[in-house]
């Protein structure tokens, strides 16, 4: 028997894997980009030189978690959207239900044909 809102869910185990992805990139990038913005700020700012080494830690790091969180947001709302349309269109139906599925169809069409032999 299937227990709802178990967090060993198999969607809740993707999104979370999905959402983990997307906040390594997030912050690889940003992380990037905060080290050639630091190295322009070094070379070409005095106030920038005279900053604590912890506080140019922090700004890294900040400007890190910052593109992880948004990148991690991002793609966990594109991985609902796949979800959500797969859900729409059938696609990733357990055998079970897909053979349900079929049995229904089939049985609704012999009705329909039944249907119409009656008339004829």
């Amino acid at each position: 028997m299937r227990t709802h809102g178990t967090l060993r869910d198999e969607e809740a185990t993707g999104a979370a894997w999905e959402a983990a992805r997307g906040a390594v990139v997030g912050s690889s990038k940003w992380g990037v980009g905060a080290a050639i913005l630091a190295a322009a700020g070094y070379k070409m700012s005095p106030i920038y030189r005279g900053l604590t080494f912890q506080f140019k830690v922090f700004i890294q790091m900040s400007a890190m978690i910052m593109g992880g969180m948004l990148e991690a947001d991002g793609r966990l709302r594109e991985h609902e959207a796949r979800i959500r349309v797969q859900k729409k269109l059938g696609i990733g139906l357990d055998k079970a239900s897909w053979e349900k599925y079929e049995q229904d169809v089939r049985a609704e069409k012999a009705r329909i044909i039944a249907r119409q032999n009656k008339e004829n």
